[in-house]
């Protein structure tokens, strides 16, 4: 037998186990396909997936106007270099800043994003001798070195040290704290306008306009980290549009091209010259593909007035979970932004995972004890129904199993 033939009689999950870097806890389950809200595998068992793509597929699988964006360019031009200007990379970040504010640096990844953000706020500050951030626990921020450093969570940073040094953490909501760590070497505060990882939990808007106070007051760059958020996600285009106030840097990736690798980096007019050329570069970051797609995304999210459906169902999905928590005694907190639901249980989140599997529907665990839901904007009343009758009917067995 040839090693080609060998490869084709294995089947996906014995090609992993051979070929594949064990770095991911994977499902049994090889998925082959994809439509809205809904995938199969290779069985041909269908699922809901109230999580698709881990917030990448905001529009669920396979959109039809990104799938035919990315047919249409592909045949024309896939990938430039940046030296080159790029009418679909100069038309999106358009749109993004458009309904935002300044001008973007495109990249491939939530982690490239921030690291972007740190390097543009190190570099701002260079010149007084500034390279300290302040970020937030429970915050998470990539996988990078950088990114990594910045996100205050220890069960990450275990066998990596030493981690790059000049990040210093703080709780969220406690500004007196916050500001007992700026020091003349600080040069900026990230934090994400709702922690996604972190259980969905939703900083307080006022303390959220402290901190704006604050870096006015000592010439701090402010950065959001919207790479959750981002894109439409929470009923605005981005999250920091419910709280009132506007950041220095807002970073973004996963659904911003549904589903394709996108991740990008805004920042007001007076920093963008800070990140200089030959200070930073990504080589397929804004390639013509991953924005046409993100046109695309972009262009569909307010055709179809997604934006208010994000908001109506937000609503919707609040309404049921209330009424079911009242019979859930395990249910200690709701928190819900749009289409970013968690639900903070007194018991282990996990194992609602599997069991919301078996009956064919896709949620996630994180934090120990949260659920947590990122529906595609566009998935409909009727499956947020059947999603929702199967998480509570999971979340009851549950209770009385306590």
């Amino acid at each position: 037998m040839s090693s080609i033939a060998a490869l084709d009689s294995k089947s996906t999950i014995d090609l992993f186990n051979d070929y594949v870097i064990p770095n991911y806890t994977r499902y049994p389950v090889s998925l082959v396909k994809g439509e809205g809200s809904r995938v199969w595998d290779a069985e041909g068992r269908e699922y809901l997936d109230l999580f698709p793509g881990w917030g990448c597929n905001i529009l669920g699988y396979s959109p039809p106007a990104v799938v035919e964006a990315i047919q249409q360019q592909a045949a024309r031009l896939i990938h430039v270099p940046n030296t080159w200007h790029m009418e679909q990379q100069g038309r999106f970040a358009e749109f993004l800043c458009s309904r935002s504010f300044g001008k973007a640096f495109f990249c491939n990844s939530g982690a490239e994003a921030n690291e972007a953000a740190i390097k543009l706020a190190r570099l701002h500050g260079s010149a007084e001798g500034r390279f300290r951030l302040i970020t937030f626990e429970r915050g998470f921020h990539g996988r990078t070195m950088g990114a990594l450093a910045a996100t205050a969570q220890p069960k990450y940073h275990e066998g990596l040290g030493p981690l790059v040094a000049g990040f210093r953490y703080a709780a969220m909501n406690d500004l007196e704290g916050v500001a007992s760590l700026v020091d003349d070497e600080t040069c900026g505060i990230m934090i994400e306008p709702v922690q996604g990882e972190g259980g969905v939990r939703i900083p307080d808007p006022e303390f959220l306009q402290g901190l704006r106070n604050l870096c006015d007051e000592h010439g701090l760059l402010l950065m959001f980290d919207e790479v959750q958020t981002g894109m439409g996600r929470t009923g605005e285009w981005f999250a920091y549009q419910h709280t009132g106030v506007e950041p220095d840097v807002i970073t973004m990736a996963k659904g911003i091209a549904g589903g394709v690798a996108c991740g990008a980096m805004i920042t007001k007019d007076q920093y963008a010259g800070d990140l200089r050329p030959g200070m930073h570069a990504s080589t397929f970051g804004g390639n013509s593909l991953a924005m046409a797609a993100g046109l695309a995304t972009g262009e569909t999210i307010e055709r179809e007035g997604l934006l208010q459906s994000v908001k109506e169902n937000a609503n919707y999905i609040r309404e049921r979970l209330e009424v079911a928590r009242t019979s859930i005694p395990i249910i200690r907190e709701l928190r819900i932004c749009g289409m970013m639901i968690g639900i903070d249980l007194t018991v282990p989140s996990t194992p609602a995972v599997g069991k919301a599997m078996e009956r064919g529907v896709l949620l996630n665990a994180t934090q120990d004890t949260v659920v947590r839901l990122l529906p595609a904007m566009n998935i409909s009343r009727e499956e947020l129904d059947q999603g929702l009758d199967v998480l509570i009917s999971v979340l009851h067995e549950m209770a009385e199993a306590e």
